[in-house]
């Protein structure tokens, strides 16, 4: 039985005593399809007392080897150097080795997974809160990098980026009053309005203005801003840095001996100081001119007499308690979309999860030091 190919061929000879086994020719990769027909027609495993011709054997690669191996068993590959003598030692020594690595081989077995659904659920849940906890050490990491690199460039004018400064309170501020102002208008509208529907039934219909300017000086104002910062924003911030990120130019400023850090974060962080207040004082003007426009129009409350209430009923205090949460939400909005922008890999689809998780990550924080700044106020009476 034989079979013969372009470069490589085998063919065992049964009719010789004893039977004999001549390997000729390449075996190569290139040849691999034909050699492994060619084996398999082969009877194996060979008998006992078959003998080897080798001596017309061409190139030899890792694939052709390997083919070899399994057509001549471990058994005789150990004994090539008495069988085949007129072999190089360096095939010898490829035949041997592959050999011994087929031997060795042994298929993984898989672990068959039993579904347990309390197990999954519970396994999930610490997988997430491992998550959460990592996250939040890296952004208390970033803050402190951030607050470092502030102390160590604040001292030193040269370094000021007022350029970048500029370009990006206009981008985050001037660019963002048209929303915020639309936006603020409205709800304050749509406050007013539900408001004095339920107060009408208590025929206290002028404690409209108190809810309209309660609501958005300590409140609306400041928490819809940071919350449309946060979607307009810190994902602009997210996808400027990664995109730089994926492109290697943070590499390149590194290779300049420049530091990202004091280049690309801090006129961001400190555009958004500037810009979150004055957006936040806009929004609380807005929303409670929209609510005096319902009064005036829905409630017969004059703008003369919408304004008195103001000047008599509310303090100047419920303004300041609102507006000391600007540059808090402003710093945490600014630091997260600039570190969720250094997290992004080489590739878009990175750079629009972790826009995602910034917007995600900054409404989530915001909302919560919102809370916890409402029950210190409460607790301290202001």
């Amino acid at each position: 039985m034989s079979t013969s190919m372009a470069t490589g061929s085998a063919q065992l000879d049964a009719t010789a005593t004893p039977p004999c086994l001549r390997v000729a020719g390449d075996w190569t990769l290139v040849h691999y399809a034909d050699l492994e027909r060619a084996v398999g027609l082969i009877k194996t495993p060979l008998s006992g007392d078959t003998t080897l011709d080798l001596d017309q054997l061409g190139s030899l690669d890792t694939a052709g080897a390997s083919l070899l191996a399994s057509l001549l068993g471990t058994s005789r590959l150990g004994n090539l150097e008495r069988e085949a003598p007129g072999m190089p030692a360096a095939r010898r020594a490829l035949l041997q080795t592959v050999g011994t690595a087929l031997a060795g081989y042994r298929e993984p077995t898989r672990k068959t997974h039993k579904g347990n659904t309390i197990t999954d659920l519970l396994a999930r849940i610490g997988a997430s809160m491992e998550a959460v906890w990592r996250q939040q050490l890296a952004l208390l990491g970033f803050v402190g990098l951030t607050l470092q690199t502030l102390a160590q460039t604040i001292g030193r004018p040269r370094r000021w980026r007022v350029t970048s400064l500029a370009a990006h309170i206009e981008q985050t501020g001037l660019d963002a009053v048209p929303i915020i102002v639309l936006l603020t208008f409205m709800v304050g509208a749509v406050v007013a309005f539900l408001g004095s529907t339920i107060l009408a039934d208590f025929g206290a219909t002028i404690y409209t203005v108190n809810l309209v300017a309660f609501s958005f000086m300590r409140e609306f104002g400041v928490l819809l801003t940071a919350i449309l910062m946060a979607g307009r924003t810190a994902s602009a911030f997210t996808a400027q840095i990664g995109s730089m990120k994926a492109n290697e130019e943070i590499d390149a400023i590194r290779a300049l001996g420049l530091d990202p850090m004091e280049l690309l974060v801090l006129p961001r962080v400190l555009a958004l100081l500037v810009s979150l207040p004055i957006l936040a004082f806009l929004a609380t003007m807005a929303g409670i001119l929209g609510g005096g426009v319902v009064c005036a129009l829905i409630l017969d409350i004059s703008p003369i007499m919408f304004i008195n209430v103001l000047k008599t009923n509310i303090g100047v205090q419920h303004f300041l308690v609102g507006m000391a949460k600007a540059p808090v939400f402003a710093f945490l909005i600014a630091v997260i979309g600039c570190l969720e922008g250094f997290k992004v890999t080489g590739s878009a689809e990175s750079v629009g999860e972790h826009t995602t998780s910034s917007v995600v990550q900054c409404i989530f924080v915001v909302i919560l030091i919102d809370a916890l700044a409402a029950l210190f106020y409460m607790e301290m009476g202001w």
